[in-house]
């Protein structure tokens, strides 16, 4: 683990922050008990595959418990059961689009089959014929081949007519319908403004069409916003001033334009004298009022909040200077959310075929129908409780490790004096700092936020479940707990992003770290909330800006494209893969300005410039640092606010 036993005592007593001087190993119990925990997502698996579940999944089982392709013992009580399928490999269903949507399932009887038809079957005589040909019978076991056409039991133990042309689906062996007509009906089911079936085909045709389109979109958006992030650093100051102009003009301009409709209609003579019409306007007059007063209200208030953090803009302005430096030195910081992404990917696949092994594990059961089903009975059955949580703590573990990793990135960058000095990959020297130190503190953050989205998440699915039951105080009361949750979840999320920036700088535990960033954070409270106004509009702003020029250029080449007549879903989804791209790459762009911003923090809590008390940060800030003691300065006994204003930046100047 590359860890000193004797760290935990020295840290103790060491409140005095030392970046990169020294490592150990932070919150050990934590990654002790989050080891046990995946040991025991394990056992869940193993379990499931041991029970035959994963058998049954890849190779698929009928409706009478024989698994497809093997030699099957016999159930007891079971009719059909305890046949060899040897030669029969695939799942077939009688009625492939008869759709249970509730319980997620098809409702049809499912028999193992020799081979999939691979044209449409329009009669009983064309089914005989293809078991007759290819040695593969469609209807249910009880019935032979040469009794399909004559057995009045047909119209129950075969399949419904015409049978859709099918295919095996790749490793599961389950013949799927070739044509998309069953998952329209899946899709109108689900979609309920879809009136008109033949539109969802238009558009499902439309995708279809245009895939190579939305593929180079996708890229578009992708290179969109690699030169988004360079190009920040260079306009950002620009930037700023343009959003700040923009909103001050869109407040003084809507302001005046509900007071000018106010004045218009009051100043307007009554034409009319029916009573009616006459309280209709007055009801409107009264409404111009009160908009006319609330957007005064919010335009002076707004001015009053520009007025206060003009002096702090200047510090966004040059975090997102550096930050632009960063990833100048750091280049592998842009691959990051792929990298996360990735391994999300792998996890989200694993846990999705765990899932499907538990759903058919278990021990046989016939159900009303007298057919198989299989079930897991005592404790056992709440195994997916426990896959449920491992899903949120894992995730939520995987990207905490994404904020541990660029932390450290930006930590190493920001207190190397000597920028030619730094590691030759900084970002692999995160990462191995983070699982050889670090990984303890990383579980112990990613558990708290669990903590508090599973709560979250049973209240909402509890609101899902009550839709149009539940009276008005009850519903009232739900979303103001999923809201208070939310809130706390999102605040947790920030102040977990700090605490792993504290824990790269000192190497301290996950509570120590999260309550010195918290003491920072409050000290920097009206900065803090500069950077997050200003700088995550900035960003916000990037992200529209994406996924309008990806959706334009959507627009003018799916105009183009004359082999269908709807594209919204089209462009739909490039809009949509767009903003999730740009989110993914502006986000790190915000993580590496919030490392930043603390390490700033940090470095003029304790430094002053003073020999052997020198500065580690850049010179854009070095000029922010400098220009604020001046102000300081020049505002001296008469400027007490401003003075107050810049005191915790310049803490560590006046104690010398």
């Amino acid at each position: 683990m590359g860890c000193c036993s004797s760290a935990s005592a020295a840290q103790s007593s060491k409140r005095e922050w030392k970046p990169l001087e020294d490592r150990s190993c932070t919150d050990i119990p934590w990654l002790l008990l989050f080891i046990l925990f995946c040991i025991g997502m394990g056992f869940i698996c193993g379990f499931s595959v041991a029970t035959g579940a994963a058998a049954r999944l890849v190779s698929g089982y009928d409706s009478y418990g024989n698994i497809c392709g093997q030699r099957n013992a016999k159930l007891e009580a079971i009719s059909n059961s305890g046949m060899d399928h040897t030669h029969r490999k695939y799942v077939f269903f009688l009625d492939p689009c008869n759709l249970d949507l509730i319980n997620r399932k098809i409702k049809s009887i499912a028999l193992c089959v020799a081979a999939c038809p691979t044209q449409e079957l329009k009669t009983l005589s064309e089914v005989q014929k293809f078991a007759e040909t290819n040695g593969s019978a469609l209807c249910s076991y009880n019935l032979k081949p040469s009794e399909y056409t004559t057995s009045s039991k047909s119209s129950v133990l075969c399949p419904k007519l015409p049978v859709p042309a099918s295919a095996p689906i790749p490793f599961f062996h389950r013949c799927a319908p070739v044509n998309i007509s069953c998952y329209a009906k899946f899709a109108e089911a689900l979609i309920t403004f879809v009136s008109d079936n033949s539109v969802l085909h238009r558009l499902i045709s439309g995708v279809m069409t245009s895939k190579e389109i939305i593929l180079g979109l996708c890229l578009l958006s992708l290179v969109l916003s690699m030169i988004l992030m360079v190009i920040i650093r260079y306009i950002s100051r620009v930037l700023v001033w343009i959003l700040t102009i923009l909103v001050i003009l869109g407040s003084l301009g809507g302001t005046g334009v509900l007071w000018w409709l106010y004045a218009k209609q009051r100043m307007s003579p009554k034409e009319t004298v029916i009573p009616e019409q006459l309280q209709i306007a007055e009801d409107n007059l009264r409404a111009l009022l009160i908009y006319a007063i609330s957007a005064t209200v919010f335009t002076v208030i707004l001015f009053l909040i520009m007025l206060v953090m003009r002096k702090r803009v200047a510090l966004t302005i040059a975090l997102f200077h550096v930050a632009g430096k960063v990833f100048i030195h750091l280049p592998l910081l842009v691959f990051q959310p792929f990298w996360t992404f990735f391994a999300l990917v792998l996890f989200w696949a694993y846990w999705i075929m765990t899932l499907l092994f538990l759903g058919t594990t278990g021990s046989a059961v016939q159900n009303e129908q007298g057919f198989v089903e299989f079930k897991i009975s005592g404790p056992l059955q709440y195994m997916w409780w426990y896959h449920v949580v491992g899903l949120i703590w894992i995730s939520e573990f995987i990207l905490a490790c994404q904020q541990m990793t660029v932390a450290g990135a930006v930590v190493t960058y920001y207190f190397t004096r000597d920028k030619r000095n730094l590691p030759f990959t900084p970002i692999l020297a995160s990462v191995n700092r983070l699982i050889r130190y670090h990984l303890g503190t990383v579980a112990k953050g990613s558990f708290i936020i669990t903590l508090v989205k599973i709560p979250r998440m049973i209240l909402m699915y509890i609101h899902s479940q009550l839709k149009g039951k539940e009276n008005a105080c009850a519903r009232c009361v739900l979303k103001s707990c999923i809201c208070c949750l939310w809130c706390l979840e999102k605040c947790l999320n920030y102040l977990n992003q700090n605490a792993y920036t504290a824990t790269a700088i000192n190497s301290t535990n996950f509570c120590t770290s999260a309550k010195d960033a918290f003491v920072i954070l409050v000290e920097n409270a009206l900065r803090v909330a500069a950077i997050n106004t200003v700088g995550d509009f900035m960003l916000f702003l990037g992200k529209v800006l994406i996924v309008c020029s990806t959706g334009l250029a959507g627009i003018m080449l799916l105009n183009y494209q004359q082999d269908y007549t709807v594209w919204v879903l089209p462009l739909i989804i490039v809009c949509l893969f767009a903003f999730l791209v740009a989110h993914c790459f502006l986000s790190i762009y915000e993580m590496v300005v919030d490392v930043l911003f603390l390490c700033f923090a940090i470095d003029t809590k304790y430094n002053d410039g003073s020999p052997g008390r020198e500065f580690y940060m850049d010179k854009v800030l070095m000029e922010f640092v400098e220009n604020s003691r001046k102000a300081m300065k020049e505002a001296g006994k008469g400027g007490v606010a401003d003075a107050r204003e810049l005191k915790p930046m310049a803490s560590g100047a006046s104690s010398s």
